[in-house]
């Protein structure tokens, strides 16, 4: 996985984070690592990093608007350490969890093309490959739930995306959807924390 960071495959994903690297020249401002425990059973698959959050601390959701919702049910259900997630540094440790994207670099306005996100979805599928552990894969919106898919090789046809839906994926991994944790949908209601909170009770279940 070490190779990621130095991929510089999408040409319109490169430029950007140089440009960022020189703005910000304190930033992570490269491609984001997988994070959590190495073993873990549940996997949750983002869409991308957020300039001020996972691209500056170089870790998935950490100091991201879209972290503050993930964290803290994270914590209530006991996946995480403590339920605020500010800087790679701050002592926050996963447990049977572990988070990825589905596309590792920071995209211009948060917006990944699709040739961009296919050409991401290798270290994804490999993410996958590599974690026979993994038994819940927790899709945090549409395009994380097609990349997921098309990592697992299976047809976008077969699974549809609804919050909460469940899926029993033809390796028996239970594949689980939610709305994204953003500061849109949390901000106009779309996603509550007690909507949340029944997708992890789902989870739980499961595991």
């Amino acid at each position: 996985m070490n190779e990621l960071l130095c991929c510089t495959e999408c040409p319109r994903l490169a430029t950007f984070l140089a440009d960022v690297r020189g703005n910000y020249p304190d930033y992570h401002a490269r491609p984001v690592l997988p994070f959590g425990d190495p073993k873990a059973r549940l996997l949750i698959v983002g869409l991308a990093p957020g300039m001020h959050g996972a691209n500056r601390s170089g870790r998935p959701f950490t100091g991201d608007y879209a972290g503050i919702l993930l964290f803290e049910t994270l914590h209530a259900f006991g996946f995480a350490s403590q339920p605020v997630s500010v800087a790679a540094d701050d002592g926050l440790t996963l447990n049977d969890c572990r988070i990825t994207n589905a596309v590792k670099c920071l995209p211009p306005q948060n917006k990944p093309e699709t040739n961009e996100i296919k050409n991401c979805n290798r270290w994804l599928a490999e993410e996958l490959a590599a974690a026979p552990e993994v038994r819940v894969i927790l899709a945090l919106g549409l395009v994380a739930h097609k990349a997921v898919l098309m990592a697992a090789g299976l047809k976008q046809s077969a699974f549809t995306f609804a919050h909460a839906a469940r899926h029993v994926l033809p390796d028996g991994r239970v594949f689980v959807d939610s709305y994204h944790c953003s500061r849109y949908n949390t901000q106009t209601r779309r996603l509550t924390s007690a909507d949340f909170s029944h997708v992890f009770r789902l989870i739980r279940n499961e595991l």
